[in-house]
């Protein structure tokens, strides 16, 4: 077993993440991390519109009242092939552990058109990492999966980049080979297929990821919105205030063990809709949380 760097021979830091090349590593690709993220350019501007746009026509088409739309949305959810290439995720956790990849386009189709819908009718659901919060299935592995199918192009683009600055990669007995892959064609609105020249690792296909994209959890995981903001609004939803004038809260240990309350993705859009009744917006709340805590840990590193 070998990281990149050492398979090829490549002395220096790099600005991809250096994964072993021969396992699915522990790490994932996450949509949250790139959406934040400011370079590199131009790869991360075209990789959040690619998620921005995919995400956007499939909630179009889930609220349609046309066959055909949502006959579409569907189709477009059961494209997503195992992306082995980046070596990232656990295959177990991933569209093979979860019996392929049309199975989990169709129950988060499913999702979008029942659970959660309401969600999207009001706004709410605005992009593919808020998906985990509220769709079970959907955790780390699949939405990196899926990520990395939408963002492929992005990421070839990026590797491409990435062999003109390092040629440790094609020299010597290393050698590219041209692939063809679906795509994500932000633009038409469309999967296609696109040929590309990926460099081999121990005989297989390997692509390139910025370092700053891929992280061993998401930034917005359904445990994290759960603990946070759920928790918190449920404290200041059931809060009394004393005769001193003291705003009095359950701790939140006592509410996990409350009926309605049990940690969970139906305690997330539950709550989430009931917070929208009365003029909350708790989704917005966490990604603030998120973005300032992602903000100050990547200060701490760069410092």
């Amino acid at each position: 077993m070998a990281q990149i760097t050492q398979y090829y021979g490549i002395d220096g830091p790099v600005e991809f993440a250096d994964i072993d090349v021969s396992v699915d590593n522990r790490k994932f690709l996450d949509p949250h991390a790139i959406r934040l993220a400011q370079s590199p350019q131009p790869f991360v501007a075209a990789a959040n519109r690619a998620t921005s746009s995919f995400f956007s026509h499939v909630s179009h088409c889930a609220m349609s009242g046309d066959a055909k739309l949502r006959a579409q949305g569907l189709e477009m959810l059961q494209h997503f092939e195992e992306p082995w290439e980046t070596r990232l995720g656990l295959a177990s956790e991933g569209f093979r552990g979860h019996g392929g990849a049309r199975d989990v386009g169709s129950w988060i189709w499913n999702a979008l058109t029942s659970d959660v819908e309401a969600l999207l009718r009001i706004g709410l659901l605005q992009q593919i990492e808020d998906l985990p919060l509220f769709v079970g299935g959907v955790d780390r592995d699949i939405t990196s999966d899926i990520t990395t199918r939408i963002v492929f192009d992005q990421l070839a683009a990026f590797t491409a980049d990435m062999l003109l600055k390092h040629p440790e990669i094609v020299n010597g007995k290393h050698q590219t080979r041209r692939f063809s892959r679906q795509v994500w064609d932000s633009d038409n609105l469309s999967w296609h297929k696109r040929t590309m020249e990926l460099p081999l690792a121990e005989g297989k296909p390997l692509l390139l990821v910025p370092s700053g994209w891929v992280r061993p959890t998401l930034l917005m995981s359904a445990g994290r919105y759960y603990e946070t903001s759920v928790l918190t609004w449920a404290q200041l939803e059931q809060a009394v205030t004393s005769r001193d004038g003291k705003l009095l809260t359950t701790p939140k240990d006592v509410l996990r063990k409350q009926t309605g309350l049990i940690r969970g993705r139906s305690t997330n859009l539950r709550l989430t809709l009931r917070a929208d009744a009365n003029g909350e917006d708790l989704l917005q709340t966490f990604r603030q949380f998120v973005d300032s805590r992602h903000v100050a840990d990547t200060s701490r590193t760069a410092a």
